[in-house]
């Protein structure tokens, strides 16, 4: 078979995939250092689906070598469909025909001969491939339940808590300090912050974006707070 993607043995004898040359193969806009990080998200563990390796050969004059990881067939099968492109396609394809070949070069088990027997054997082989890909859709689906929002809705849901602190001020006539301002910021991050269930505003998920943004519409500060800008108004009148 010609080498589509750069493979090799490892010292147990199955066969790894280079993450780079897969991840050129594929066209790849995103820099390897950023892809493969976000790829070993959707459940693969180092050590057991990937080893890093470090390309000394292709070492920047006075920087770091540059990262590179052996893969398994199986991820590399399983990254590939996660690209959704023809590319990925054909890279799996390439993946499933060369493990095909290492099973038939390395089997030395006798081949069923009676048809009930090779019925079993296909059944057994579409429940695995089943399963893997149950499996691969399980973890895309909890990966994309749990991006974090783009920079566009980061920056919807902030300009969001601005207006919102901007609207209490204005409607209450209150004439705030820094410090009085940044509790009313306090009220209103904290209070988002826990609808959402994250402990910072960065932190928040896409999926969460709607609700971030009808909290930030229906916010008022708690009794607290509104006691304390209440005050702040009232020192404020008697000073003028």
């Amino acid at each position: 078979m010609n080498e589509l993607i750069k493979t090799f043995k490892k010292n147990d004898g199955t066969i790894a995939v280079d993450g780079r040359d897969l991840h050129d193969f594929l066209g790849v806009k995103t820099d390897y250092k950023d892809w493969f990080p976000r790829m070993a998200e959707y459940g693969f563990t180092e050590d057991v689906d990937f080893v890093g390796l470090a390309q000394k050969r292709a070492k920047p004059q006075g920087g770091r070598p540059k990262v590179n990881h052996a893969l398994t067939l199986d991820m590399a099968k399983e990254v590939s469909m996660i690209q959704r492109t023809p590319k990925g396609k054909q890279a799996r394809e390439y993946f499933i025909a060369m493990e095909k070949q290492a099973k038939r070069q390395a089997q030395q088990v006798v081949l069923p001969m009676t048809p009930e027997e090779k019925l079993l054997l296909v059944m057994e082989n579409a429940n695995r491939a089943n399963s893997r890909l149950t499996n691969v859709e399980e973890r895309m689906d909890d990966f994309e339940a749990n991006q974090k929002m783009d920079p566009t809705e980061y920056s919807t849901v902030s300009h969001g808590v601005t207006r919102a602190v901007n609207r209490y001020v204005g409607e209450n006539h209150l004439q705030l300090t820094r410090d009085q301002r940044a509790e009313l910021y306090k009220d209103i991050s904290t209070g988002l912050n826990k609808v959402c269930g994250v402990h910072t505003r960065t932190q928040i998920r896409a999926k969460e974006f709607n609700r971030s943004m009808k909290y930030i519409y229906d916010w008022e500060p708690n009794t607290a707070t509104k006691m304390m800008m209440q005050q702040a108004g009232e020192q404020t009148a008697m000073e003028v």
